[in-house]
């Protein structure tokens, strides 16, 4: 068992009591600048996680960074709630929560009209 000041303990202790874990290489990077630009992805919201997966979309890390792109381009213009469009694949963003609604292959759409949107904005 590890022992951490002479007494052993029920666990592998990760770093020392300075903080310093020597398993963890550090990017330099601080909590709050990683935490940051994690807050300015896209995020998708658990109904548009279930139409990617019911319609079998996949979105590769180009593709993710393609609707990055384009959302903040959105933003820039004041956009609220854009139509974004991508290969043969739509996306209902909010843009100011940076979260897709809905996703849907466009062979998929019944009648072709998109409402409550402010914006349409081509992710190429």
């Amino acid at each position: 068992m590890p022992e951490i000041n002479g007494i052993s303990v029920p666990f592998v202790p990760i770093g020392d009591f300075n903080g310093n874990n020597p398993r963890i290489k550090s990017s330099g990077d601080s909590f709050e600048s990683i935490f940051q630009k994690e807050l300015e992805k896209v995020k998708f919201s658990s109904h548009a996680l279930k139409r990617l997966e019911e319609r079998n979309i996949e979105l590769s890390d180009d593709e993710m960074s393609k609707i990055n792109t384009a959302v903040e381009r959105a933003e820039l213009k004041g956009s609220k709630d854009s139509l974004v469009m991508m290969n043969s694949t739509a996306f209902i963003v909010n843009i100011p929560n940076k979260t897709v609604i809905t996703a849907m292959p466009i062979a998929d759409s019944k009648e072709n009209v998109f409402t409550n949107i402010d914006s349409v904005v081509f992710a190429v």
